[in-house]
């Protein structure tokens, strides 16, 4: 039997599925027998081991181990582990290996497999992410936006029964995602996405320690340190409060009573981040919120009961979860790696189960270039040009026509910018990719220049810059870089 596994490569914990025999998606339970494997990696004994043992390795302990790297995927930010220095990218493919492994051990080899990343993801981070990925052994075509994972298992359990506009609102232990999506059937199109990739559990956790810290001073007049009380401890607090109105926590024979107001009120400006995300979400999906059918949740801090009264404030709608909230993105990604095979592995019974799923992506950013304008105060001015709009359909394709600015100019700068907004002013744009294009000399000004932008399923950007007369061409499929832009004599930008 082929084997397609959706991988949920989460900030703290993760988890894998799989489509069984019968063609239903399963969670892969880790050679622990637990359904989720905590993202951390520490170094025993020579050896870099993953999981729960090394989570209680590593404590709190950076010199022994390292956690919540996805955060920093597609940056150079590096972690050290008993004096060596390991990527982001290293990490998170030290995590996927251990994780292919369990897997095959429980399955028998991976056919193909999808992994999930946050909607607000950079193109830098999900390359880091396929990487890390390749890396591990897997064989991976595609990755796919974790909120949108979720509605996928969703419309699928629901066994074609969902039609209307539905918010997936994701809350993990590190980063946030809130989408909008429109189901009919087990048709699934992403109307609007939105996020923040460094706030989650993990942020809670840090909260609630500086709280029992705080507390703690007053009451025994000493500091707490990571030792007495690790970031582990604080996360078990955390869930214990989740679960009841108070809860006490034992320090050293001390004694540190904690309230769910307390703490609710220590998070309350990332509460209020939220909120803001999800309202900006549902503004930009054109929808009343009258028209939101219902409320789904994923992520494991989505349990928290201040969370779920935010969800209903703003969507007026109690969030239902008919699954385990740590399960639901893995189950997802499972079916959409088995959507997105050719079909050849596929047993029929297989096939039956996942032929009526349709998933519709949108961008999540605007992608422009840099140009040269012209106005009557300030002459010729650099400009930053859209050519995909955020909320366009996944894929797309768009080409336009510029033209050389002056006579005899010899090379263009081909330039790709990113904004979360239709910014055209170059200095408020994120520059991600930049290099030239020689022209032939000795031609005249207003040469066509056409530009081409490709946004695949993967969400990556392909681009071309291609000088019509002479044919030259440079062609990028990007590896986000992140470079900052470079001092540039305007002659070598295009103009429209």
């Amino acid at each position: 039997m082929s084997n397609y596994v959706g991988i949920d490569l989460g900030t703290t914990f993760c988890a894998v599925a799989y489509i069984d025999e019968t063609g239903r998606p399963q969670i892969v339970n880790n050679d622990r027998d637990q359904n989720i494997t905590p993202s951390v990696v520490a170094k025993h004994k020579d050896n870099l081991i993953v999981g729960e043992f090394a989570r209680k390795h590593w404590g709190n302990d950076d010199r022994k181990g390292a956690a919540r790297f996805k955060r920093d995927m597609g940056t150079s930010n590096s972690h050290q582990i008993d004096g060596n220095s390991y990527s982001p990218t290293e990490l998170s493919a030290a995590v996927v290996k251990e994780l292919k492994i369990q897997t095959e051990n429980r399955i028998g080899p991976i056919t193909e497999s999808v992994v999930t990343i946050p909607a607000n993801f950079s193109n830098e981070a999900r390359d880091a992410t396929m990487e890390s990925a390749k890396m591990a052994g897997l064989n991976v075509k595609y990755i796919i936006n974790e909120p949108t994972a979720a509605a996928l298992y969703y419309a699928y359990q629901s066994d074609g029964d969902l039609s209307g506009s539905y918010v997936v609102f994701d809350l993990g232990g590190g980063t946030f995602d809130v989408s909008i999506i429109k189901v009919s059937g087990q048709d699934v199109e992403v109307l609007s996405s939105n996020g923040l990739h460094k706030l989650g559990g993990a942020d809670f956790d840090e909260a609630l320690w500086s709280l029992v810290a705080e507390k703690y001073k007053k009451e025994s007049g000493e500091d707490l340190t990571t030792e007495e009380f690790s970031m582990n401890d604080a996360e078990d607090a955390k869930k214990s409060i989740t679960e009841r109105k108070k809860t006490t926590v034992e320090i050293e024979r001390e004694f540190v009573d904690l309230s769910r107001i307390e703490f609710e009120e220590s998070i309350s400006s990332m509460l209020a981040q939220i909120e803001m995300m999800c309202e900006t979400t549902l503004d930009e999906a054109e929808i009343d919120v009258s028209d939101i059918s219902d409320v789904f949740l994923a992520g494991g801090s989505t349990r928290m009961p201040i969370v779920q009264q935010i969800v209903e404030k703003v969507f007026h709608k109690k969030p239902i979860s008919t699954v385990n909230v740590d399960e639901v993105v893995a189950l997802g990604a499972c079916l959409y790696a088995a959507h997105k095979s050719d079909g050849s592995d596929l047993s029929e019974i297989q096939k039956k189960s996942i032929d009526q799923l349709k998933v519709a992506e949108r961008t999540n950013c605007f992608l422009g270039t840099i140009t040269v304008g012209y106005s009557e105060s300030k002459g010729q001015t650099l400009m930053n040009s859209i050519l995909i709009k955020k909320g366009e359909s996944i894929p797309c394709k768009v080409t336009e026509s510029y033209f050389t600015v002056h006579e005899g100019q010899t090379g263009i700068d081909c330039t790709i910018t990113e904004s979360k907004s239709p910014e055209t002013n170059p200095r408020f744009v994120k520059i991600i990719h930049q290099e030239s294009l020689e022209l032939p000399s000795d031609r005249p000004s207003e040469q066509e220049i056409e530009v081409t932008y490709a946004y695949d399923e993967n969400q990556m950007i392909h681009a071309s810059f291609k000088d019509v007369e002479s044919g030259n061409e440079k062609t990028i499929s990007i590896s986000m870089s992140g470079q900052n832009q470079t001092s540039s004599d305007i002659d070598k930008f295009l103009v429209e």
